[in-house]
């Protein structure tokens, strides 16, 4: 057993400890996993050996809690490794969080979802202002203030942008819709029709754009009415002409004009036939 000391830093210790002994991490931010590289990893370890130890701590009860490096820890378990290495550290509830974000983000392990949720436990859980995560994770303010807005797309949205394999600016730019139901919109689009970002920043520039001067459908206006009058009279005369009697009514209000046609009905005429003998 290795045992190192560093003035001002956390006490670590190498041993090997029997995988059974090793709890999860309950701080773990990588909520997704990617099976296939647990055998691929798996493949290497079985060759190589586990080249790097895994992070863990002591609990109280003899036990270990993992700190960081799930994957090695799961891909050993794969192949039946009873041992593993492990870097023993004794350091808070708070250092454990944070060095499995770090190692996560160093590693380029979290999608931009992940981080963010890490980041708001942090402040939620250990009362971390963003300034101060900022400086332990190596990031600007800014950085972690646009990672954290992410959140407010809802967790349906996010798996939906994950498992199309989009962007953090995708998700940024869905954000600048006003409300979720124009988000669901949007994001159906980009991922139907594979949008890059420009294309889908220009997508939702045009959806807001139409919100902010909505086209009305188009109200015919017929300024002057006498061209149908005519029409109406002109069939009038026609049944005049043809020997019936028709008397017409006009009228107009606000909301509409009236033409009444009322036709009499023709009288019964007798017809007296007369035979001629030739």
């Amino acid at each position: 057993m290795l045992k190192t000391s560093t003035k001002g830093k956390a006490n670590c210790q190498i041993q090997l400890i029997p995988h059974e002994n090793i709890q999860p991490n309950p701080h773990q931010p990588r909520i997704r996993f990617d099976y296939a590289e647990f055998e691929n990893l798996a493949t290497s370890i079985r060759s190589n050996g586990i080249l790097q130890p895994i992070n863990v701590r002591p609990l109280e009860d003899g036990r270990f809690e993992l700190i960081s490096g799930e994957r090695r820890l799961r891909a050993a378990r794969i192949i039946g490794v009873t041992k593993i290495p492990c870097i023993v550290m004794n350091v808070s509830d708070e250092q454990s969080a944070l060095f499995a974000i770090i190692e996560n983000v160093q590693r380029q392990n979290l999608d931009f979802f992940e981080e963010a949720i890490a980041i708001e436990r942090l402040m939620t859980e250990y009362c971390l202002s963003q300034e101060e995560i900022g400086r332990k994770l190596g990031k600007a303010q800014s950085t972690l203030s646009n990672k954290l807005r992410l959140l407010r797309l809802p967790e349906e949205m996010r798996d939906k942008i994950v498992a199309a394999n989009l962007s953090e600016r995708h998700a940024r730019a869905l954000l600048t819709l006003p409300d979720n139901s124009a988000r669901h919109r949007a994001l159906d689009i980009i991922i139907e029709r594979h949008l890059t970002v420009s294309e889908s920043e220009r997508l939702i520039n045009d959806i807001l754009r139409r919100r902010k001067s909505p086209h009305k459908q188009p109200i015919k206006v017929f300024k002057d009415m006498r061209i149908f009058i005519n029409t109406l009279n002109h069939a009038v005369d026609s049944i005049r002409r043809a020997g019936l009697e028709a008397d017409t009514a006009k009228s107009e209000t606000d909301e509409y004009f009236e033409y009444v046609v009322r036709i009499s009905k023709p009288s019964e005429r007798t017809v007296t036939t007369q035979v001629v003998d030739i």
